[in-house]
């Protein structure tokens, strides 16, 4: 049975942490770019910015665990949906501040 759990939260977990936070992502964008002062890439970096307190509200796998399987399972979903939109947030911050071609991680 541990086995099995091991099995299931590896893949969410290593998913979670191999997307940069949008704020880090931002950071590695060259402000000389000729979009980088757009109005949509100033309003998608001050999104990145708040991103990360909304973030923390999620439910963790340590207090998922208290609930028992359903907690776990939740929790997992959780932050499933959190790594899906820092990608998707990272992609569309790609698309309107940089002329670079979109990275493989972010396709």
């Amino acid at each position: 049975m541990k086995t099995r759990c091991l099995a299931v939260l590896m893949p969410v977990a290593l998913a979670a942490c191999s997307t940069p936070q949008p704020s880090e992502y931002a950071a590695s964008l060259s402000p000389q770019d000729p979009k980088w002062r757009s109005a949509e890439c100033v309003k998608i970096r001050a999104a990145a910015r708040d991103y990360e307190a909304g973030e923390k509200q999620t439910l963790s796998f340590s207090a998922g665990m208290l609930g028992g399987p359903y907690g776990l399972g939740i929790a997992l979903a959780g932050k499933e949906h959190q790594a899906k939109k820092r990608k998707q947030l990272a992609r569309d911050m790609h698309q309107n501040c940089s002329s670079l071609p979109l990275p493989k991680s972010l396709e």
